[in-house]
Parts: structure tokens; sequence; C-alpha cells
């Protein structure tokens, strides 16, 4: 099956890859870090400002692609420090509402460009 791919205005890639990809009525987001697309550079600050600048990146390719945050079946989020856990939960509440979409939350190692969190969404059309 081809790929549908988008691209959103405002988010950024830091490799070869697309921002999302359909497949049929799912949609894969690629996770986003808390990149500034002027700067290219990641925001400053903590924890909290770090993952609202992910979900301001996902929420554009969200929009490029037709959908929004309502729409959202999964999250994937990474953090190099599950201390943030709390900080970043209490960001990733107010995103939503209930029923909330499936999570995973994963400790890595490290993530691009020195990122404290990254997160992934998948979302269904219709």
């Amino acid at each position: 099956m081809p790929r549908t791919a988008f691209t959103a205005a405002g988010a950024v890639a830091v490799g070869p890859y697309s921002h999302a990809v359909q497949a049929g009525e799912l949609f894969y987001l690629s996770g986003q870090t808390p990149l500034d697309s002027a700067t290219g550079k990641l925001v400053e600050g903590d924890i909290a400002a770090q993952t609202e600048k992910c979900f301001e990146n996902l929420f554009k390719v969200l929009e490029a692609a037709g959908l929004s945050e309502a729409d959202v079946v999964k999250a994937n989020v990474f953090l190099t420090d599950m201390a943030n856990f709390a900080a970043m939960n209490a960001v990733y509440a107010t995103k939503f509402s209930a029923p909330y979409p499936a999570r995973s939350t994963i400790a890595v190692a490290g993530l691009p460009l020195g990122a404290q969190v990254e997160i992934e969404l998948i979302a269904r059309k219709g």
C-alpha cells in the first residue's frame, strides 16, 4: 500500500522521515521533540515547557492531516528522566479530554539533540 505523507508547517524533522503517514483510517505521527521551527533549536526551559512544545508541534501535524486531538487514539511518550513524569503528565492532562487516548511512557537513555521528552501519536479519522 502506498504511503500518504503529511508535512506540517512549523514542525521540524531532524531526519529522513515524514511528519505523519496515513494507512487506511490510521495516521501515524512521527515523534516530535521540543524544537522551535524558527531557530531549529530546542526550546529553553523545564520539562513542562518542552512537553508544551512537543504538543504544539504535534497538533500542527494533526492539523495538516485534517485531524484534531479528538482523533488521537494512542500516545507514546519518551522521557530521559522518569523523575519528570509528574510534570510531563500535568501538561499532558491539559491536551486531551476524557476518554483519554491509550498511552505508554517509556524511559530512554537519550533523545535527539538532547531533548528531555519526545511524543508520538496515532490518530484515526472518522
